[in-house]
């Protein structure tokens, strides 16, 4: 591998073939052929717009507390949108969508989450998860955990402001996150690609997908992605103590494993956003430590049963391969976003995803008419973190990750695991190894919630 880890689109795309058996040495699959995805155009480039606040603000910037640019703020799409209506957008998709499910059959790569005799992930599902870059774990949320989740969510949904500058909710009541540090929602016009070809978040998402025309009833803006899962949600603070969830996190990362972020993903019918193919870590590519673990992992579970056309989407074996060029990728297909060798992670409603941080991944514009919610959060190994710089959403805070800091956002894990024991006393509960002895002190109780809970998503360990 190239010292500095990066590999052209074919390069990329080939090695991922090669490395899950699908060509022979030497041979060149068909789907390297580059041709252009048929029915969907190519978008015209504008210059893009990402001034943070002042004169020419764009409409989806910070909430009503005006937070900082970088942490709450999104930039317009950079170019227009493709001219293709929904419906259009959805039939191009099909042929598509149809194959990456073939293939997605091919690998597998799902299944029960099971625990060996003691208590790690099964070392099965490690091995397939570190040959793959993701795995699916099936019906590892109940029922009635995954009704509390929708409830809290949809409430959530229902208190968002009704548009990016307003501060009250469609019932005319404030709306909820006008006190929280970071404002819990972020807004997309429907359709459209708020990070592709920006230089948002890095700029790890460097092509960018197409945007169809909404239907014309649409509204101006969508929700598009919602934060602070532990702090709004009752149940989402005790989904992130779930045991089994912590146990295969801690067979990933290590026993001293720690918290990346959480946030929740919305598509909605016909107008949820897309989210460009990108990697999600930035810090450790040219490390002399490198591997393919070393930027985490992230959890998706999903709260409604997710499609080709509305879920998450990720090339298998990617993860492996170093820092990708996504554009050269896209380039290399012709300028199509219809990447070729990636599969979509069809779930039922309780399912869980394991993604790598380092695999190639990203979603379409939801053109279809199925919701998909996403509760989305990730773990990292802690020497991944200690010592390293604030990135992400969080670079302008300039933090570093010291011992405190990495204590502090931990905490929270260990509350949660107490949140979730006392609504279900008769569950296993994950002992966490940096809490052992200090459980009596992280209770879940109103004065955890302030100390621990509230805004704790300022302490973030994003890499």
């Amino acid at each position: 591998m190239r010292a500095d880890r990066r590999l052209t689109g074919i390069q990329l795309l080939a090695q991922a073939v090669g490395a899950h058996g699908l060509v022979s040495s030497g041979e060149r699959p068909g789907w390297l052929e580059c041709r252009p995805a048929r029915g969907l155009a190519q978008p015209r480039r504008r210059p893009a717009k990402l001034a943070c606040g002042g004169r020419g603000r764009s409409p989806m910037m910070a909430g009503p507390r005006g937070a900082r640019c970088a942490m709450n703020e999104m930039a317009r799409p950079a170019t227009a949108a493709t001219g293709l209506s929904r419906a259009e957008h959805a039939a191009g998709m099909a042929a598509y969508q149809a194959a990456g499910e073939r293939l997605a059959a091919e690998f597998g790569n799902r299944g029960p989450l099971r625990l060996a005799e003691d208590g790690s992930l099964h070392p099965d599902i490690q091995a397939a998860y570190w040959r793959h870059g993701y795995y699916i774990f099936e019906g590892v949320i109940d029922a009635a955990e995954v009704e509390a989740l929708r409830a809290d969510a949809q409430a959530m949904l229902a208190r968002a402001p009704v548009g990016p500058e307003a501060k009250v909710d469609a019932q005319g009541r404030p709306a909820l996150g006008l006190d929280y540090a970071r404002f819990p929602y972020r807004y997309t016009r429907p359709l459209a690609d708020p990070w592709g070809g920006t230089q948002l978040l890095g700029g790890r998402h460097p092509a960018q997908m197409s945007q169809p025309v909404p239907d014309a009833d649409a509204p101006e803006h969508v929700v598009f992605l919602m934060y602070a899962m532990c702090q709004a949600m009752p149940s989402g603070l005790r989904l992130y103590g779930h045991p089994k969830l912590l146990a295969a996190a801690q067979s990933i990362n290590g026993p001293d494993f720690v918290p990346f972020n959480d946030a929740i993903f919305v598509k909605q019918p016909g107008l949820g956003g897309s989210v460009a193919w990108h990697q999600d870590g930035v810090t450790h590519w040219n490390s002399p430590d490198w591997d393919e673990g070393i930027h985490g992992f992230n959890y998706q579970v999903q709260l409604y049963p997710t499609t080709p056309a509305n879920g998450l989407w990720v090339i298998p074996g990617s993860h492996k391969l170093g820092k990708a060029d996504i554009k050269a990728m896209v380039a290399a297909n012709g300028g199509s976003e219809q990447l070729p060798g990636a599969v979509p992670l069809v779930c039922k409603a309780g399912d869980v995803t394991m993604v790598n941080r380092q695999a190639v991944h990203g979603s379409f514009a939801n053109s279809s008419p199925d919701i998909r919610i996403s509760l989305t959060f990730g773990f990292h190994r802690r020497r991944s973190v200690l010592g390293q710089k604030a990135a992400l959403s969080i670079a302008e805070t300039h933090a570093v990750y010291d011992e405190q800091r990495i204590f502090d956002r931990a905490a929270v894990i260990q509350v949660a695991i107490d949140a979730r024991h006392q609504a279900f006393p008769a569950e296993p509960v994950f002992r966490y190894q940096p809490f052992i002895g200090l459980e009596d002190r992280f209770r879940f109780t109103p004065e955890t919630f302030e100390r621990v809970i509230r805004d704790y998503n300022t302490k973030d360990l994003a890499i």
